[in-house]
């Protein structure tokens, strides 16, 4: 399967590496037409009607956290669990109603660190307007845990009509970024690594829920893929995008919001934000006529006030995402390879 004998930490990372185990490993595995989508989710008990017209069915996410430190500017861990799940289910072009959550320990913890991050997970699960309703507690000996990992699943009804998936990008199509990319990576990382910048970085944490909700609802069947770029950030996501739609994505480098903080961090620490973690972002890839009217509607939310429209969907080189760049050439963005930043989720 690999030329690697055990598990590194780039196989964590939602690059190449994590795709290989999941292509050479877990999908031939677990091998089922629901695992096969890849999308961000499992769409659940969605059928036919006699016209062949697929109905809404229930839409299903897991995911782990495992971020260091727990606690960064802008969030901590318990937010982004129950952030990062409800935002799966949106990316699947549903509605987020219920999550579970699954908690382990290292002994030793402190309680007052556990009542904050609780705290924290109901107010994010308020915002999102889900609710947390069954999980699980574990507590291992020190040092078999690296003071605290959550596990949040979440289950959400799709909206009757929309079809979103990875596979759904169609040649002509735009590609939206709903705002400035590289908040989180770089959050978490400063703060692990106890670098301070003149202007504070935070994170992006946020349940982007709500706004995609009412951008579906106003744009039921313009709207094709939905993606947060989360691990391996834009260009991975794109590239994953890209590939399982065998289309090529060209993006303008020039139309990619980043801020001036995020920019200026990248090119001290020798980062490139197309690469870096978001957890409040989206990309949705839209039928061209409504773009800039997507556009414009998600302008008008908080979280959606610096959304771009980035780039546009060719038919060749399959697999493949371009960017135009400012100097006026053009280069390939592969997929992250490697590991640019463990442990940002």
């Amino acid at each position: 399967m690999t030329k690697h004998k055990r598990i590194l930490l780039a196989h964590g990372s939602g690059g190449k590496l994590t795709h290989q185990l999941i292509d050479k490993l877990f999908v031939p595995t677990f091998h089922n037409q629901i695992l096969e989508r890849l999308d961000d989710g499992a769409i659940l008990l969605q059928d036919s009607d006699t016209e062949g017209n697929e109905r809404s069915g229930m839409a299903f996410t897991t995911d782990s956290y495992v971020v260091d430190p727990i606690f960064f500017p802008g969030g901590d861990i318990g937010r982004l669990a129950v952030c990062g799940t409800v935002n799966d289910l949106a990316m699947c072009g549903a509605e987020p109603l219920y999550l579970s959550a699954g908690l382990i320990l290292e002994e030793g913890f402190p309680f007052a660190d556990l009542e904050t991050i609780v705290e924290s997970m109901q107010q994010a699960a308020e915002e999102a307007g889900v609710s947390i309703v069954t999980g699980d507690t574990k507590v291992v000996r020190r040092g078999n845990v690296d003071k605290l990992f959550i596990n949040t699943a979440g289950i959400g009804r799709v909206f009757s009509g929309v079809q979103i998936s990875g596979r759904n990008a169609q040649v002509g199509d735009r590609v939206i970024l709903s705002g400035t990319l590289g908040e989180h990576g770089l959050a978490v990382l400063l703060q692990r690594e106890g670098l301070a910048f003149q202007s504070k970085i935070r994170s992006d944490v946020a349940p982007v829920n709500k706004m995609v909700s009412r951008m579906l609802q106003k744009f039921p069947d313009a709207i094709h893929v939905l993606r947060d770029p989360t691990r391996g950030g834009l260009a991975t996501t794109l590239n994953e995008i890209a590939q399982s739609s065998q289309v090529a994505i060209e993006l303008e480098e020039v139309k990619i919001p980043v801020s001036p903080e995020v920019l200026s961090a990248c090119e001290l620490l020798g980062f490139d934000p197309l690469y870096v973690a978001n957890e409040g972002k989206f990309i949705a890839i839209v039928a061209p006529e409504v773009a800039e009217p997507i556009l414009q509607f998600l302008r008008r939310f908080d979280l959606g006030e610096n959304a771009a429209i980035i780039g546009q969907v060719l038919e060749r080189p399959q697999g493949k995402v371009l960017l135009n760049t400012s100097m006026g050439g053009t280069r390939l963005v592969d997929m992250l390879v490697g590991e640019q930043l463990p442990r940002i989720c």
